[in-house]
């Protein structure tokens, strides 16, 4: 993912930051509990596309 890309993005439902995971991915609002998946290089930044985190999920990933 493109930094500076991911500079300008932010979560659709809080406006806050969103966190990379290289490794799911996904982008990660923990404001928002979600995380919106990266389909062939492209953001999907729709709610109803969006994954729940686990409760056991935390930033240190």
């Amino acid at each position: 993912m493109d930094s500076k890309l991911l500079e300008m993005l932010v979560c659709p439902i809080t406006k806050g930051k969103l966190d990379y995971d290289q490794e799911e991915q996904e982008l990660i609002s923990y404001q928002a509990r979600l995380a919106f998946p990266i389909r062939d290089g492209f953001p999907v930044l729709l709610e109803n596309e969006a994954r729940e985190l686990d409760a056991n999920e935390e930033r240190s990933k």
